[in-house]
């Protein structure tokens, strides 16, 4: 049995996440306590006691997100189970940011300034209200490709940003661009187009200004070679080289996040289980899309860490 340890993105934060966590753990209590000093504030308090929508804002989410998943490792590290379990680490956007956490290739306080700076960066690159991201349910991504390319019109980005599971693609872009996608995917058989509601347009070109902003900000950190090798986002392979994943993380602001194929990737080099590591269960639910056979667990309280030893 081979086990991967994949980390979520946007969209799984709630009020409270990693609280239990941080009460029954002293080493995931640390997490929160480095996060809050690295920003210069009390993002815990924000986590566990504020309100979904000032902690869904992109610039709070990234790093509450990513330290959540980090004091579920902490957690598993604390009952001995370590980063050494597992064959590959991967992340869902964000996530890839906390998978290379995991594997010590960056530091906890670096990762939570550079999600900081990503999520003011991503926020800043459009005007609210100029971009938009819709998932086109039941088409697979090289039909979606194609829709994308048929609704782009002179000056206006509409891309295939999130290939998630054979049964969801998100496209990214320009609002009106997007929406001519919608109406097209439904002319090609999709069962549904849901508009999204996120602030901005990610994974597509207009994401430009935001790639040149995490190209300077990654160029002042140190990446090491992570413990165990990640599962890039836009390339699907395996990436140890720390010049090559800082490369990546600067494509990734602009570029797809082939989720649906690192996953197979994965199952193809011998993992047969998936430990979703964080807040909520997203991840497993593409995950059985892409192949049931895989199995899933998700580490994101106390009691699912003590399941996992038990297990």
């Amino acid at each position: 049995m081979s086990i991967a340890f994949v980390f979520p993105g946007q969209g799984a934060q709630t009020i409270g996440m990693g609280k239990a966590l941080a009460e029954a753990y002293p080493a995931a209590k640390a997490v929160f306590d480095e996060v809050d000093a690295a920003l210069g504030e009390n993002l815990s308090s924000l986590i566990w006691e504020g309100d979904i929508e000032t902690l869904t804002l992109t610039q709070n989410a990234q790093p509450a997100l990513m330290a959540t998943s980090m004091a579920a490792m902490r957690a598993l590290e604390a009952e001995g189970i370590t980063i050494a379990k597992a064959s590959f680490v991967a992340g869902h956007s964000l996530g890839e940011y906390s998978a290379l956490a995991a594997a010590g290739a960056l530091s906890i306080g670096d990762t939570a300034r550079l999600l900081r700076t990503r999520g003011q960066a991503m926020q800043s690159a459009v005007p609210v209200g100029v971009g938009a991201m819709a998932a086109l349910l039941g088409l697979d991504f090289a039909t979606v490709k194609e829709v994308a390319a048929e609704a782009a019109a002179e000056g206006e980005v509409v891309q295939a940003a999130n290939d998630n599971d054979p049964t969801q693609v998100v496209v990214s872009g320009h609002k009106a661009a997007v929406e001519r996608a919608a109406e097209i995917a439904k002319t090609k058989g999709a069962k549904r187009a849901v508009m999204l509601p996120v602030s901005a347009p990610f994974h597509c070109a207009l994401m430009q200004p935001a790639a040149d902003v995490m190209a300077e900000a990654l160029a002042g950190v140190t990446i090491n070679a992570p413990a165990v090798p990640l599962i890039a986002n836009v390339r699907a392979d395996a990436v140890t080289d720390p010049d090559t994943i800082r490369a990546l993380l600067v494509e990734q602001v602009t570029g797809s996040v082939r989720w649906r194929e690192s996953v197979q990737v994965m199952a193809d080099k011998g993992v047969t289980e998936f430990w979703e590591i964080g807040a909520g269960k997203a991840l497993s639910g593409m995950i059985r899309k892409i192949n049931r056979d895989l199995i899933c667990r998700n580490i994101g309280t106390d009691a699912d860490v003590k399941a996992a030893l038990e297990g």
